[in-house]
């Protein structure tokens, strides 16, 4: 008999898919979030107005320089002791729900989960906002001159003339970003949300199939990062041959 064989049967293995499934989810939120912020913080980075650009300057070296587990715990212990009491008793409280399969799906999302998202989006923008900054500050500033000596605005010559470049230079070292963020979810556990490492220790609790669990928790977590990486690559090897000759034709 399998030793897995325990462990893949009944609700443990509904357990590590739903936490999988709330880490997979929450990793593409903090993603999409801290790519969107980032991007306007190393836009506020290169701006010629000096408030603006210190002001990002302070939050990037804030968020960096300060643990992400001390964050978490701020924004769950910390930000609550700030809010009214109705509205903590409103957070705290059910909000629906169901089952189905053993997977757990959430009519509303609980202000653990809350709380490790923002937590995390806050965290994560400072780390892609500099490598975005990088990409920015690759793209020599004649090129912007240029582009506004042919009637472009300095943001019209940003958007499609430095984004679009700078970018397709960071593939490698944003990808490699995300895998961070789809890490650190695991951090989240801390303050109780429900993802793969939460499930796992619940999992390993009750049946004390430690070898098991963590080692398809493990598995679990190569395959998200190796999809990252496999987009990553098809990304920068599509940038590296560019268009074909038939598109550039139709163009």
């Amino acid at each position: 008999m399998s030793p897995f064989n325990d462990l893949l049967a009944g609700k443990y293995w509904g357990w590590l898919l739903s936490g999988w499934a709330v880490t997979i989810g929450a990793s593409l939120l903090v993603i999409t979030a801290s790519t969107l912020l980032g991007t306007l913080f190393a836009i506020a980075r290169t701006t010629p107005i000096t408030a603006v650009r210190a002001a990002a300057v302070t939050y990037l070296s804030a968020f960096r320089n300060t643990p992400l587990l001390i964050q978490l715990f701020f924004w769950y212990f910390g930000v609550p002791a700030l809010l009214p009491p109705g509205w903590m008793q409103w957070l705290n409280g059910p909000h629906g729900g169901s089952a189905a399969g053993g997977m757990e799906l959430l009519a509303w999302p609980s202000f653990e989960f809350i709380s490790a998202i923002v937590g995390l989006i806050f965290y994560s923008t400072a780390y892609v906002g500099e490598e975005i900054r990088a990409a920015l500050n690759s793209v020599s500033e004649s090129q912007t001159r240029a582009a506004q000596s042919l009637g472009m605005t300095r943001w019209q010559a940003l958007r499609y003339i430095v984004l679009p470049q700078g970018l397709a230079k960071i593939v490698s070292p944003l990808f490699g970003q995300y895998m961070n963020i789809v890490k650190n979810t695991s951090l989240g556990m801390t303050i109780g949300l429900v993802e793969l490492s939460y499930r796992a220790r619940q999992a390993e609790a009750e049946t004390f199939q430690s070898f098991q669990v963590y080692g398809i928790t493990t598995l679990l977590y190569i395959v998200l990062i190796f999809a990252l990486d496999h987009l990553s690559r098809v990304i920068d090897q599509r940038r590296r041959w560019g268009p074909s000759a038939a598109e550039v034709a139709r163009a």
